[in-house]
């Protein structure tokens, strides 16, 4: 009987011990988790990693722990280890959505665009009424390639957060890339409508409608774009060439002359004026749109300029006669890179007419080959 009781005194002293050293545990693992919030609220990730560390030390079946530390790793760029930890808290815990989310951001960033679908869907399967993820499982099928799975998704976003311009400046690059202009065209002007300073959804727009054959339409939104952003030269080449291929000559060059005094150093701003002074001279014959044109493109210096600053500056000497500095300046511009195709059509004609039909040929065939991937361009070599 006495023996019993002391079995029982130490039996219970154990219990005691263990729910002790239980509760010591639980309390220091919840202490390690709360100081790594503590210290992701400062910024410091490496303390932060510390702390859940020592908690996952702790308590390594802990999916919050697990979780907590991924996250970490991917706030500072380490995203394999943060891959790591997040697959393990998913493993942990195949029911909780959010290891699943930053799993498919992970995913997305190290560009494992199906890798990232797949745990996207994932969440989506548990929770198909959340915009944020449906948006990113959306994103991450169009990255792949697969637009067709991305457009009912992102129909489904739009539904749900009618407001959310990013759905449909994507939902109108899915559509563009099926083919669907239409239709891609108004989920471009929705995106724009929501958002005014949506510059990349004013981009797509821009250049859709020039595809789609709304010119003026382009302008529209080419003048937004420079209004929006006046500090990029771009912005006025952009617009200034747009304006000159719908004939209205006087607004382009009144955009690339602004866009020449504001950024005087930008060659590719003379390159643009000198190609619509060329274009009206061509058109009208006027010699002194010619002479503006020879001015703006030899005001680039030849060391550096481009194979098209070149080869348009060897087409307005040309118009004025000047053939034998037009063959050095497309020579020139046969050899500089990136080159510019039509540079071997001119030196072509040129060189034919001196007599040189076997280099002539070289010109042609050069040329076909630089545009051979370029929709509706002609093979010149054949057509000789």
């Amino acid at each position: 009987m006495k023996r019993f009781a002391i079995g029982m005194l130490l039996a219970a002293g154990m219990a005691a011990v263990f729910v002790f050293v239980g509760i010591t545990r639980t309390s220091e693992y919840r202490r390690l988790v709360e100081a790594g919030d503590t210290a992701l609220d400062q910024d410091d990730t490496f303390l932060a990693i510390e702390a859940f560390s020592g908690a996952i030390a702790l308590r390594g079946d802990s999916m919050l722990a697990h979780l907590k530390r991924g996250q970490t790793y991917q706030r500072r760029g380490d995203l394999e280890a943060a891959r790591r930890d997040l697959t393990r808290a998913n493993a942990l815990d195949p029911a909780a959505t959010r290891p699943l989310e930053v799993l498919g951001d992970v995913s997305f960033g190290l560009g494992r665009h199906e890798d990232a679908a797949l745990h996207y869907a994932g969440y989506v399967a548990l929770d198909d009424q959340t915009p944020r993820v449906l948006y990113k499982l959306a994103l991450a099928h169009h990255s792949a390639g697969r637009a067709a799975l991305a457009i009912p998704l992102l129909r489904q976003v739009i539904k749900l957060a009618p407001e959310m311009p990013e759905a449909h400046y994507l939902l109108g690059l899915a559509l563009r890339d099926q083919d669907r202009q239409d239709e891609a065209i108004d989920a471009l002007r929705q995106a724009v409508a929501l958002s005014p300073g949506f510059t990349t959804a004013r981009e797509a727009l821009g250049a859709l409608l020039g595809v789609a054959g709304h010119p003026n339409d382009r302008i529209e939104q080419l003048e937004a774009l420079a209004a929006l952003d006046p500090n990029t030269s771009q912005r006025d080449v952009d617009l200034g060439l747009a304006y000159a291929g719908v004939d209205r000559t006087d607004m382009a060059v009144l955009s690339l002359g602004r866009a020449s005094e504001e950024h005087p150093e930008e060659a590719h701003v003379y390159a643009a004026l000198g190609r619509v002074w060329l274009d009206i001279a061509r058109t009208t014959d006027d010699r002194t749109a010619l002479t503006k044109s020879i001015g703006a493109l030899q005001s680039i210096p030849q060391a550096t300029a481009s194979s098209e600053a070149l080869t348009l500056l060897a087409r307005a000497l040309l118009l004025a006669g000047e053939l034998e500095e037009a063959v050095v300046l497309l020579e020139l511009a046969t050899v500089r890179y990136p080159l510019d195709p039509s540079a071997f059509a001119e030196l072509a004609d040129l060189v034919e007419q001196a007599g040189d039909l076997p280099r002539a040929r070289q010109l042609l065939v050069a040329h076909d080959t630089l545009t051979a991937h370029v929709p509706g361009a002609r093979r010149l070599a054949r057509v000789r």
